[in-house]
């Protein structure tokens, strides 16, 4: 058991790995595919079930013949085996329904949406016997029929004209109109709301337009105008200018024209934006000087003129204030004298 997960081997010095025989395997062999059961089998054999999602190492292989594709879609075969019987099974691709086709083995469960198709043709058939029993019943179907086909029609037309108007504005060439009103009233046309000239007429409006995008009208008016006279060549107070049709080179220029001067307001702008920075900074940088008031001593002169002022209350404090100064003078500066007159006695003995 040691030798069966050895990571380095010995391989001999006359090694030749040309020599080494190999199997081919049949172009048309069968494929091992690891998948999900796309729907519930019962197998016919035992009747046991195998639900939707169950996994299964089945095989694959490509249908031949007629029934191989549909529409150039390669339609494949699966094979798998009974979990209860071993009884293969097998069932098939189907590209025309998006879905798998129970072939042999075993019978696919109910499911409801497969029941549309049916349910779908019946319907047809309970209207063409109401048709064929009653006359009226027919035409009036006939006629929603056909106002259905023309107001499809009709939205489709307005679809394709709206999308070569927006293709002629895109390359540049063309009037310049409101695209968005143009919009609402094909919307309003298209949702059966009226069209003609009351309501805009766009579709009219939009097929007579030439390949420059204009109407006739707009198309004579242009050729009426004599493009390459000189207007204001006899006056000498006007300039000579010459009438040209607006071309690609005319149209750059205007553009490069608004890109200068939106250029030039932008950095107009930013000046006025630096010099209000600076203004600002200067204003910040003003030193500030904080002035602190001295507090006033109260002398004893000033009890005199402040005794008038103050309540009699404040009067009597101030009164008996200076009475104890008085009788307590301050003391006398501590000299030599006054040290050294501590040590005498009173008694008369040397």
């Amino acid at each position: 058991m040691g030798e069966r997960k050895v990571l380095n081997k010995y391989i001999p010095a006359d090694f030749d790995p040309l020599l080494v025989p190999r199997s081919k395997k049949p172009k048309d062999d069968l494929v091992t595919v690891r998948m999900m059961l796309p729907f519930s089998i019962q197998c016919s054999t035992c009747s046991s079930f195998l639900y939707r999602g169950r996994k299964f190492n089945s095989k694959k292989e490509a249908v031949k013949g007629i029934e191989g594709k549909y529409l150039g879609i390669q339609r494949f075969r699966f094979y798998i085996k009974c979990s209860d019987c071993a009884r293969p099974i097998t069932f098939l691709t189907d590209p025309q329904k998006a879905d798998y086709e129970m072939e042999s083995g075993g019978t696919r469960n109910y499911e409801v949406w497969h029941d549309e198709t049916k349910v779908n043709a019946e319907n047809e058939r309970s209207v063409e016997e109401e048709e064929k029993l009653d006359s009226m019943k027919a035409l009036e179907n006939r006629v929603a029929e056909s106002q259905r086909e023309m107001a499809e029609m009709d939205a489709l037309e307005e679809i394709r004209a709206m999308n070569e108007r927006h293709s002629r504005l895109m390359k540049g060439g063309g009037r310049k109109v409101d695209v968005a009103k143009a919009v609402l009233k094909a919307r309003e046309v298209a949702m059966g709301g009226g069209g003609g000239k009351k309501n805009g007429g766009v579709a009219e409006e939009l097929l007579d337009l030439n390949e420059n995008g204009l109407t006739k009208d707009e198309e004579d008016l242009v050729q009426s105008i004599k493009f390459g006279a000189v207007v204001g060549a006899g006056s000498t107070d006007a300039a000579a200018v010459e009438i040209h049709r607006l071309n690609e080179h005319d149209e750059l220029l205007a553009e490069k024209r608004r890109q200068e001067e939106a250029a030039a307001i932008m950095n107009k702008q930013k000046q006025r934006d630096e010099e209000d920075k600076k203004a600002s900074k200067n204003a910040n940088n003003v030193p500030v000087f904080k002035v602190k008031r001295k507090k006033k001593k109260i002398s004893s002169s000033d009890t005199v003129t402040n005794s008038t002022i103050l309540p009699e209350a404040k009067r009597a404090k101030v009164q008996e204030v200076e009475k104890k100064a008085e009788s307590n003078p301050p003391p006398e500066p501590a000299g030599l004298s006054g040290l050294l007159g501590g040590y005498g006695s009173d008694s008369d003995s040397d």
